[in-house]
């Protein structure tokens, strides 16, 4: 059976009719006033139906629309949950910044094979300079975590001559002066030292991923010379900084840089560092 096509006047009378009833449920009283005319040509026109009515109807509408609607169409309290399924479709949540949770997310698994491991393979000629501002990445570090410096123009650089190390492995403040004598007192560490690195999935890399990795400013921390040498290329099973307050940086620093570069830990490295993380649930990962 072909579908019913009202004319022109049957779709006002009932347009008119769905708009009463909706007044009707929002308690506004009936329409004052006769119904308007229907010419032959076609409905009334908006502004001959709020003649006719004596006010505006669109507004009456909207309101009386708003004041029916359903509780659950309401919009929520900010902060409160959605009480509406997800649509299909959404954005997924970002991701989680919780160090646990991000540490959560790393594979498990045993060491590979030292086997080819040396500085060299990461850092060939040395600190590198990956930005091209003229800076090694040495000379970067610091500047970023030195205090009190002065600097001197070496090259397109201006290095740090002198400064203070409020060194964060030791809870100490050592002073730096550059020079031959002097400036490897303070050092620049690898968070994730190179060798753990190299056995727990660097081995595979190009040699340009690993220069990269070497070279990220999240991956390194200046220290004191004794930190770094003490430290060597232990996992946070094997080594964490003797200044316990740092401990919780210090590993959440580690979980950033494995998952950012896709390395993974062990099962003693993961749990010597859930267990830091205990005692900081709400640690965040750094992310520079």
């Amino acid at each position: 059976m072909a579908p019913r096509v009202l004319p022109p006047a049957g779709r006002v009378a009932t347009v008119a009719a769905l708009a009463a009833g909706v007044l009707a449920l929002a308690g506004v009283g009936a329409l004052a006033g006769p119904a308007p005319s229907v010419p032959a040509g076609g409905g009334p026109s908006a502004l001959a139906l709020e003649r006719a009515l004596d006010r505006p109807v669109a507004g009456e509408l909207a309101r009386s629309a708003a004041d029916v609607a359903p509780a659950w169409l309401a919009p929520a309290p900010v902060g409160a949950r959605s009480r509406l399924a997800p649509v299909v479709g959404a954005a997924p949540a970002a991701p989680s910044t919780r160090a646990a949770d991000v540490l959560a997310t790393l594979a498990v698994k045993g060491r590979s094979a030292a086997t080819g491991y040396r500085r060299g393979a990461f850092l060939p000629d040395g600190w590198a300079d990956l930005d091209r501002d003229g800076c090694s990445t040495r000379e970067e570090i610091l500047q970023r975590d030195l205090t009190r410096t002065t600097r001197k123009r070496s090259g397109r650089c201006e290095v740090v001559a002198s400064g203070l190390l409020a060194d964060p492995y030791s809870g100490r403040s050592v002073g730096f002066t550059r020079g031959p004598r002097t400036s490897a007192a303070v050092q620049v560490d690898h968070v994730v030292s190179l060798g753990d690195a190299w056995v727990t999935g660097a081995r595979s890399w190009t040699a340009q991923q690993r220069e990269a990795f070497a070279n990220d400013p999240l991956e390194q921390l200046a220290t004191t010379a004794a930190q770094n040498e003490a430290k060597g290329s232990s996992d946070a099973a094997s080594w964490l900084p003797p200044n316990k307050a740092f401990r919780c940086a210090y590993v959440a620093r580690q979980v950033a840089v494995k998952a950012r570069y896709g390395l993974w830990v062990t099962p003693a490295e993961q749990a010597a560092v859930a267990r830091v993380l205990d005692s900081c649930p709400d640690r965040t990962v750094p992310s520079s």
